[in-house]
């Protein structure tokens, strides 16, 4: 799986768990509702800032965003 993808889910599992629409995400993090929906199904890059903006509107760290199981898979063995 891309980072892209491992991203996007771990955004929407973060917005369902608050029980939010991509609307009310949108609207709490200043970002276009098509933007976070192309983000979620892992079809568009997103930068870091667009990251914070979606914690803090999310109510979470970055480092609690960042702390799930598939960001601690390795997609490659270490060399």
């Amino acid at each position: 799986m891309e980072v892209k993808e491992k991203i996007g889910q771990r955004i929407k599992a973060l917005r369902e768990q608050k029980q939010m629409s991509q609307k009310d995400l949108s609207f709490s993090s200043d970002l276009d509702r098509s933007y976070i929906a192309s983000v979620e199904n892992g079809s568009r890059n997103i930068s870091i800032v667009n990251i914070e903006k979606i914690a803090n509107a999310l109510e979470v760290t970055l480092k609690v965003f960042f702390d799930d199981n598939e960001f601690n898979k390795h997609s490659r063995s270490p060399k």
